[in-house]
């Protein structure tokens, strides 16, 4: 996958399209309620982010949205207005091949649909029929936990790219809500979505660690409503995922915030990555990657790895 090329006026075009079209005409599974074909992860075996004439140098991001409760506005607004901002960003600052595969968290206790997962894709078109076709089933538990850690699962043991493989470079892995993540996801919840033959359990630190071996694992904790600064919450993914927490207090700043962790860490001073965006967005991306933007500067975080 991600063979084709994006285009600004493709994605103008489709945004344009957008303004008159209802959630339920855009995201096509809400009406059946049900995860898409392309999107269902029972018998996923890889997502494949693969180098190609038109991509030589692929790089890997993953984006897992979180489509619980108020969550669900996310997808909505990056496919409405922000997908281009994304993409925009990212090739004005040399990461010439990315291949994005967009991927959906819920709740593995009370959702139907906690894990939803498309293909990594690089051109308009493409990237859009894999953001549309989230179901946005808008779940969740009530607890302060949603499934984070099958996010790590797929990236970790159902993903295979040749950034890392090929040239020892690490992807990039997203997630975003404003909960924790469940420790565990036992071995008949598991088999049931994944489609595992034998059992087994999963727990947030080993698939974490797993992750992480091929990818740059952030989680953007949407620091709005009633979980604005919230010490609990804070103080779990700090003591989790260190400086890879970033803290978004506009979650319509997500997309640019995305492209600019990206940019920076590949070398990209974070005050030109912002001074392309509008203050409001600016302020935002730069205070959530502030301990990123210091770490690179001071050279302690690089992506390249000894395979």
């Amino acid at each position: 996958m991600g063979y084709t090329n994006w285009s600004k006026s493709a994605y103008t075009h489709l945004k344009a399209g957008y303004s008159k079209k209802s959630t339920n005409a855009i995201f096509k599974s809400n009406a059946s309620r049900r995860v898409a074909d392309s999107m269902n992860p029972y018998g996923l075996k890889f997502r494949e982010s693969r180098d190609s004439d038109a991509h030589p140098n692929s790089i890997a991001i993953g984006v897992f949205l979180d489509v619980t409760g108020s969550m669900r506005r996310i997808p909505e607004h990056l496919i409405r207005h922000k997908l281009g901002s994304l993409m925009d960003t990212l090739l004005a600052h040399d990461i010439e091949d990315p291949q994005v595969l967009f991927a959906a968290i819920g709740d593995h206790i009370s959702d139907r649909a906690p894990l939803q997962i498309g293909q990594f894709e690089s051109g308009t078109k493409e990237l859009n029929d894999c953001l549309s076709s989230i179901f946005l089933e808008g779940g969740g538990g009530g607890q302060q936990m949603e499934s984070y850690l099958l996010a790590w699962l797929a990236a970790g043991r159902h993903t295979s790219i040749d950034c890392f493989e090929k040239r020892g470079k690490k992807g990039f892995l997203f997630t975003m809500g404003d909960e924790k993540s469940w420790d565990q996801v036992d071995a008949q919840r598991l088999q049931a979505l994944m489609g595992y033959t034998e059992p087994t359990a999963i727990d947030t630190k080993t698939v974490l660690a797993q992750a992480q071996r091929m990818y740059h694992v952030f989680h953007i904790h949407v620091n709005e409503a009633s979980y604005r600064d919230n010490p609990d919450i804070i103080g779990y993914w700090q003591d989790l995922l260190g400086e890879n927490l970033l803290i978004l207090d506009d979650q319509n700043a997500i997309a640019e915030l995305i492209a600019s962790t990206i940019a920076v860490i590949h070398g990209v001073r974070l005050d030109k990555v912002a001074a392309s965006f509008d203050p409001v967005t600016a302020k935002a991306v730069k205070n959530a990657l502030v301990n990123v933007s210091s770490d690179v500067q001071n050279g302690i975080r690089s992506g390249v790895l000894k395979l």
